[in-house]
């Protein structure tokens, strides 16, 4: 009698299935890493916005003189009024304020205020990327800023 010995090892179809499974692995990954990717991104724009708004705020008391954020929505981008440098928001971030009336300067152009005492004209700056949002509020009495995620 002849024992038939069985040939062990893998059949295509079993090696394109765990092909398969390592593909969508893989993509899942890389899905994941670029949206990470993207809320850094959004963090590390809400975080040196409201640190340029707290320095706005600590000139203002510093110095004894009304301190603005100017941001233009058109081009993305904000400046302090005792510098001369523009501050540019990735396009890929959608810029959102809401600030006092009479800080509207253009179409899409308007001021953040704080004065020497250390109260602003108050309001709340709104960054979107995709499906993350950062939201800076500013209280108006006491010019405290503050950032929340949602």
């Amino acid at each position: 009698m002849t024992a038939r010995r069985k040939q062990q090892g893998f059949t295509l179809i079993e090696l394109l299935v765990v092909l398969f499974i390592m593909i969508l692995g893989f993509t899942a990954l890389a899905f994941s890493v670029s949206s990470g990717t993207d809320t850094a991104k959004l963090n590390a724009t809400a975080r040196d916005m409201v640190s340029a708004l707290r320095y706005a705020r600590g000139q203002a008391l510093m110095t004894r003189q009304q301190t603005t954020l100017a941001f233009d929505l058109d081009d993305n981008s904000y400046q302090l009024s005792n510098r001369d440098e523009n501050y540019r928001i990735d396009p890929d971030i959608e810029l959102t304020l809401v600030t006092a009336e009479s800080e509207l300067t253009g179409e899409a152009q308007a001021n953040v205020r704080f004065f020497p005492d250390g109260s602003c004209t108050g309001g709340r700056i709104t960054l979107t990327r995709g499906a993350a949002i950062r939201q800076i509020d500013l209280n108006w009495l006491t010019g405290h800023v503050e950032l929340e995620s949602k």
